[in-house]
């Protein structure tokens, strides 16, 4: 689990359920369609962050044998549900509710004051006094997911947050990061309507800032919808693809791959693919000196009496393979252990072995380190 995605979304809920409280007394004491539809908003903010806990806990389940690889897109699938389930329901009603304030309006009058604590206290400023603590508070939880947010970024090497935005490999953090800008904005917005209203005592401006928010609601559906999708469709990792490219290139026992692939399990999880061609002259270097250890061991656990002609073909023959074999294996090993040094997120790598590459081939620089 990434402790700075977890930390940044138990923040996130904690102040959003006191913001959600706040916001919801003031819309029922001052009748604000846009102070309703932020009370709205951070509701739904709260039960997405919940969500984003539960799949933060359910991802970071280990192997098992149900799922050899992790539980980690199951963090993916929380996030989708929260995403296009509790955000397209939050735009809905924040809609309806601006709809029915709209087809109110000149039907009810909002309440000059409100007597708190035998004060008389105009609603404007029981709206103004919860939107300065809201936007403190989500301004903090805000500050929280933007120093993990380039924190990454600078890790990663990236320079362009909103670049690195649309790539990062951490949809959650990504989620709290985009609610939480989103959150301040409506803080803004709802202000702005409320303010506008106030100023020139038209309640439409109070309406159509309502709208405003809705419809960022339904916006931040599709943008985290489309960023979890994303990795619920075996999607690769170009990063960990390029690197065993490199590496390959770098190797001359390898002479070409092919059908080189990977896919992206979690955020820290992607498995990669390959085939490839090894050189016969470099796989070959050596090789009667290690045949002959294999074989020379394999003879001295027989004794001298049984050592007929059959015995000696058969250590013949074994050594062979066996010398084959760790000269392979030590060329899969070393890419291994390279890719996952480059890319520790590499934690699976399957190499097969496609075969030696013919001599003809062989004389033919262009066909050197070329890729399928």
């Amino acid at each position: 689990m990434a402790q700075g995605s977890k930390k940044a979304v138990l923040y996130a809920i904690c102040v959003n359920a006191i913001i959600t409280l706040l916001k919801t007394v003031a819309a029922l004491a001052t009748h604000s369609a846009a102070m309703m539809n932020e009370a709205v908003h951070s509701l739904m903010d709260t039960l997405n962050q919940i969500f984003l806990l539960i799949g933060l806990k359910r991802g970071g389940l280990p192997a098992d044998e149900e799922y050899a690889f992790g539980h980690g897109q199951k963090k993916y699938l929380w996030n989708l549900w929260s995403a296009i389930g509790l955000f397209s329901i939050g735009c809905g009603l924040g809609l309806a509710h601006a709809w029915h304030s709209w087809h109110r309006l000149g039907h009810t009058t909002p309440p000059e004051s409100i007597s708190i604590l035998g004060l008389e206290i105009a609603p404007v400023w029981i709206s103004a006094a919860v939107l300065v603590i809201a936007f403190l508070l989500e301004g903090y939880v805000l500050m929280v997911a933007s120093k993990e947010f380039f924190s990454r970024m600078r890790a990663a090497g990236r320079r362009n947050p909103f670049a690195y935005l649309m790539q990062a490999d951490d949809p959650t953090l990504l989620a709290v990061l985009m609610e939480d800008s989103i959150a301040v904005t409506g803080v803004i917005l709802a202000a702005t309507g409320i303010g506008m209203t106030y100023s020139t005592g038209n309640p439409k401006w109070d309406i159509g800032f309502s709208v405003l928010i809705a419809l960022m609601l339904g916006f931040t559906a599709i943008f985290l919808g489309k960023i979890n999708m994303r990795y619920l469709t075996s999607v690769r990792d170009p990063g960990a693809e390029r690197a065993f490219h490199d590496i390959v290139k770098s190797h001359r026992e390898i002479e070409r791959y092919h059908d080189l692939r990977s896919v992206i399990v979690d955020d820290t999880h992607t498995v990669v693919v390959a085939e490839i061609e090894l050189r016969e002259e470099v796989l070959m270097r050596n090789m009667r000196e290690r045949i002959e250890a294999h074989e020379q061991e394999l003879l001295d656990r027989v004794p001298e009496h049984r050592r007929t002609e059959a015995v000696v073909e058969y250590a013949e023959t074994r050594a062979t393979v066996q010398a084959t074999l760790e000269a392979t294996e030590q060329v899969i090993d070393e890419l291994e252990a390279e890719l996952k040094k480059r890319c520790p997120r590499v934690f699976h790598l399957t190499i097969e072995i496609d075969g030696i590459a013919a001599p003809s081939k062989l004389d033919d620089p262009g066909q050197l380190n070329t890729s399928a």
